[in-house]
């Protein structure tokens, strides 16, 4: 059986979703996982233990708490309401957040270690040669960390394709705009239309192993749930 218009609209959405959250992640995480490796701060491990909490929570309570914080009387839903934002949740502003948060342990686990494994030695070697800490984390830590921004970007991608319970508390069921394919499948089964549900989830195994034959085609990834 071949995909539905509604199938296509809601597997180009998930990829759209993916590719923003993929790129806001590899933003947000590389800062955050360049301190985790380089600092002695008491502060590290409750930040690393709260950076990994999506590992462990179940999705539908992170969503509850999204909601609660970012809904109309929550105190982000009130600021966002106040700068004439709107709210997030039911939009496809909201789901990138979601996954933002919920994928984040995916994209600073890798980096952290990939940072950590560099060492101080190149480090040293390029401030002998007058590099500044700018010029040192651009020539020397990006190119060296390189298997690292792999590893997170792949499992930041797979895992925000593969996202249900988040998405679907965070985003609800709206066709065009927060329909992602997990809940479009699940729609499916609930419809007890197994063939569509097998085609769509047909392709998206296909390219979940896609996406991860990358990583595992260059060797074994730093971290995964």
């Amino acid at each position: 059986m071949t995909l539905t218009a509604e199938d296509w609209q809601a597997l180009w959405l998930t990829l759209a979703l993916a590719a923003i959250t993929t790129v806001l992640l590899l933003a947000l995480a590389t800062p955050i996982a360049w301190w985790l490796a380089r600092t002695r701060s008491p502060w590290k491990g409750p930040v690393a233990a709260l950076i990994a909490l999506p590992l462990v929570l179940p999705p539908t309570v992170l969503g509850f708490y999204l909601l609660i914080l970012l809904g109309p009387v929550g105190p982000v839903g009130k600021l966002t309401q106040a700068l004439g934002l709107g709210i997030l949740p039911f939009t496809f502003s909201g789901l990138v957040v979601a996954s933002v948060l919920a994928s984040l342990p995916f994209a600073v686990q890798p980096l952290q270690q990939a940072f950590t494994a560099l060492g101080e030695a190149p480090l040293e070697a390029a401030a002998t040669l007058r590099a500044g800490p700018w010029d040192r984390f651009i020539h020397v830590v990006l190119p060296l960390a390189r298997s690292g921004f792999l590893t997170a970007g792949v499992l930041s991608f797979a895992h925000t394709i593969g996202e249900f319970g988040v998405v679907l508390m965070m985003g609800g069921n709206i066709p065009g705009r927060t329909r992602v394919v997990s809940v479009q499948i699940y729609d499916h089964v609930q419809a007890f239309a197994y063939e569509q549900a097998h085609a769509l989830s047909a392709v998206m195994l296909g390219l979940s192993f896609a996406v991860l034959l990358v990583l595992y085609g260059r060797g074994t990834p730093s971290a995964g749930r």
